[in-house]
């Protein structure tokens, strides 16, 4: 059959895509990173995106690791949330442990990992800062 990677999509309600997510991060240096939370269902639904850290290795969310997306329009209606995301090992890491919960019914929606990073180490010693 064709198109596999689709069924998992309809599977989802709700789906989180990052938006030009790094392919490398490094070790101890936060990012930024900005998920699309995309509303598939009928109905339109009131978001809250959690990261949980106990289900994250290696890369886990600094800072707010529950995020308000607010109202998602139906059928196709998007929001964008920024996470920050901080390597704590070197090596190839998924970025996972995502939940969409809708508020108004208390589902959980498990997210697939998000993406894949390599962190490398901080070789310079020196702690760069990066506007």
């Amino acid at each position: 059959g064709s198109g596999d990677q689709q069924s998992l999509d309809e599977r989802l309600p709700v789906t989180v895509e990052p938006i030009s997510p790094p392919s490398t991060m490094t070790m101890g240096s936060p990012e930024t990173v900005s998920l699309l939370v995309v509303n598939h269902s009928s109905q339109p639904m009131n978001i809250q995106l959690q990261m949980r850290m106990n289900e994250q290795s290696g890369v886990v969310t600094c800072g707010q690791s529950y995020l308000s997306v607010g109202e998602v329009g139906a059928s196709g209606g998007s929001t964008t949330v920024d996470i920050r995301l901080i390597a704590l090992v070197r090596g190839l890491f998924k970025i996972q442990g995502a939940y969409c919960v809708d508020l108004s019914t208390g589902t959980e929606l498990k997210q697939p990992p998000l993406f894949q990073v390599f962190v490398q180490g901080n070789d310079s010693g020196v702690e760069e800062e990066k506007q």
